[in-house]
């Protein structure tokens, strides 16, 4: 069965000087204050674009991995995932970069990584963002 989830964003005046907000509005968790300055210099306190699609990669590899991990007999007992998401303004988006460490009985190094490397290519996130450079660092602890 298919799942929407939905997000909407609230944006007042120009790009420069304008802000806004977004709402998660399927879960309800949180209203989220954005701007041009959050998103292209220090965030003071707001989100960006770019950080929220962190959240998303992070979350979605993660479950990914651990789904793929628990299907070849090796559940993990913890995974943490950090998505780096680099923007430059004028070009947009020019990277993501994935870090997971992981404990994860009964597997190698070696297996890890290839469990990582199939949740990278494989996570509807990942899919999402196919036109960006997709980088992976995966240590198994």
């Amino acid at each position: 069965m298919a799942t929407t989830r939905t997000a909407t964003t609230q944006w007042k005046g120009a790009l420069l000087d304008g802000s806004g907000t977004v709402s998660l509005d399927t879960s309800g968790v949180g209203t989220f204050e954005v701007s041009w300055p959050s998103r292209a210099e220090a965030p003071n306190g707001k989100t960006s674009p770019e950080e929220l699609i962190a959240a998303a990669h992070s979350s979605c590899f993660s479950m990914a991995l651990a789904h793929g991990l628990a299907g070849a007999g090796n559940p993990p007992q913890s995974l943490q995932t950090t998505a780096d998401v680099t923007f430059q303004p004028g070009e947009g988006i020019t990277g993501i970069a994935l870090t997971v460490q992981g404990q994860v009985p009964g597997i190698s190094a070696e297996q890890f990584q290839e469990a990582a490397e199939t949740a990278k290519a494989n996570c509807p996130v990942s899919k999402a963002l196919a036109g960006t450079t997709i980088t992976l660092r995966a240590e198994l602890l």
